[in-house]
């Protein structure tokens, strides 16, 4: 397995563990205080700092890699620290001014995130969020140090940053409970605190090393401002996308909102796991290869990245379209949660699942264009897509009797459309760079993905008539549908050649042979 490879499976296992304690946080809670205002106060004043600073840390992290790649191959070690330290001390003194501003306005910051609160739970919320939002010093150092670990190809440190920072909340959960809610925020802000802790001395090994450093006239500062901006306005893209589904489907049917909101964080999950591994993982390397002029090795591992994708997002798109009733009704369907939210959210998840591959490629061509430091082509075309999402929204709930599969299914075109977009302009920017390959590569898992899904879509409809129904019965009939559908998905893509499974076959195979 390929260097690559392995920090891209190291990531995905740091996710996953990262992920199941993010769960077993919101467990937490809701065992301790249910839906009540302390928990309602408490979710919103976590929102609060990760609003305000996630998009612009995100930002600064896709800014700082190309720069600091750039800084290191012309000007060596002890400039690219040099830079580190710059940007780092910059966004401490921000974010400490920020907290500042954030500490005198929290009542009407408050009021902004939460209008219908009163009372207690009002105070509650004032309270948490001033001590929360004395986090954000340590949440931008965080992504700094985040940023530099992955550059100095350090991926799973990264990966497993909020498992602190879940534990902590999760201890100050359970002593809340016998003690006072009041001390709930104070557990998130050490959990914020170490975040950065937990990275540094993982920094400090790959080399950086602090020094009291600021010059604001520095032009690789001055050019990580200019290629913030337009990473800053693709995010709030995006969440401008997310806020015109959620206002329209209030105006549906009852549950709609609550439908998309569920069948996105299965498509999250998804995009966690698979898709962001693997772009946190290449965006470095290209960012190094465009600094270094390798034009070969760059246009191979886009090609790479772009089939792995492809090779992991097309079966995963088609099973959830073709079981995505069953899926649903075993995750979610208990409680007040009834036959009616399954149906719901299972059409949603249908129609979210066709541009499944469009929000994994859309991730990683944006990193294509980061890494050559051209951040206005992919906001340009978000816009665009932003603009089709919302045309496509109101035709398809206006017009026709889609309504919430209608909201679904905008936004997978929309991606989908941004995708092709995305591609021209690689091509025009670039020039070849394998496009044929790429296109092969697509057809190879569309084929093995639609004999997969005949062969699983058999296997679930046979085995559900002979176990039946039950919680229990429906897990095996599911678990063994996808296990054997995932053996038919890989066979097939070994018979049909796919580069990337021959890749992976002939180093397990020169493994086997030296043993």
């Amino acid at each position: 397995m390929s260097k690559v490879a392995k920090a891209a499976v190291g990531l995905m296992a740091a996710t996953l563990v990262a992920k199941i304690l993010g769960f077993g946080r919101e467990l937490a809670l809701a065992s301790a205080y249910g839906a009540s205002g302390v928990s309602d106060a408490f979710l919103v004043a976590m929102n609060i700092p990760a609003v305000i600073f996630t998009a612009i840390g995100t930002s600064l992290g896709t800014a700082f890699i190309p720069l600091y790649c750039e800084v290191n191959a012309n000007k060596g070690e002890k400039a690219s620290n040099k830079f580190t330290n710059n940007v780092f001390n910059i966004v401490v003194i921000i974010c400490l001014l920020l907290s500042a501003i954030g500490a005198i306005f929290t009542p009407q910051i408050v009021k902004i995130f939460a209008v219908g609160f009163e009372g207690e739970t009002l105070r509650l919320a004032v309270y948490f969020t001033r001590v929360m939002i004395l986090g954000l010093a340590f949440l931008g150092m965080s992504y700094i140090m985040m940023a530099y670990l992955q550059v100095k190809e350090n991926f799973i440190i990264p990966g497993l940053m909020p498992v602190p920072y879940n534990i902590l909340i999760i201890t100050s959960i359970i002593i809340s409970v016998k003690i006072s809610p009041y001390l709930l925020p104070w557990g998130t802000l050490i959990g914020l605190s170490l975040q950065f802790l937990f990275q540094l001395p993982f920094a400090m090994k790959k080399g950086y090393r602090y020094k009291s450093y600021i010059d604001v006239k520095d032009e690789h500062l001055k050019r990580m401002l200019w290629l913030i901006a337009p990473v800053l306005i693709g995010v709030a893209v995006n969440q401008i996308n997310t806020i015109v589904d959620r206002t329209i489907a209030s105006t549906l049917v009852e549950g709609s909102i609550s439908a998309l909101n569920y069948a996105t964080k299965l498509n999250q999950f998804v995009m966690g796991m698979f898709i962001v591994s693997i772009s946190s993982v290449v965006y470095p390397m290209l960012s190094k290869l465009s600094s270094e002029n390798n034009k070969e090795q760059f246009n191979k591992s886009i090609i790479t990245s772009v089939n792995t994708v492809t090779l992991l997002v097309i079966p995963i798109s088609i099973g959830a379209i073709i079981l995505a009733n069953p899926i649903v009704k075993l995750l979610f369907q208990r409680g007040e949660f009834d036959a009616r939210a399954t149906h719901m959210t299972a059409v949603a998840l249908t129609f979210y699942s066709i541009g499944m591959i469009g929000y994994g490629l859309r991730d990683i061509l944006g990193k294509v264009f980061y890494s050559i430091q051209d951040t206005k082509t992919p906001m340009i075309n978000g816009v665009i897509a932003m603009i089709l999402n919302i045309t496509l929204n109101i035709l398809f709930v206006k017009f026709t009797n889609m309504q919430l599969a209608g909201l679904a299914f905008a936004t997978s075109i929309s991606a989908l459309f941004t995708i092709t977009l995305l591609f021209i302009s690689l091509k025009r920017k670039i020039g070849s760079f394998g496009g044929k390959s790429i296109a092969l590569g697509m057809i190879k898992s569309l084929i093995s993905g639609i004999i997969m899904a005949v062969v699983t879509l058999f296997t679930y409809n046979t085995m559900a008539n002979l176990i039946g129904s039950g919680f229990i019965k429906e897990a095996i009939t599911l678990v063994i549908s996808v296990a054997i559908g995932a053996i038919v998905y890989g066979i097939s893509i070994i018979i049909l050649k796919v580069d990337e499974v021959n890749i992976i076959l002939d180093k397990v195979r020169e493994k086997l042979n030296k043993r």
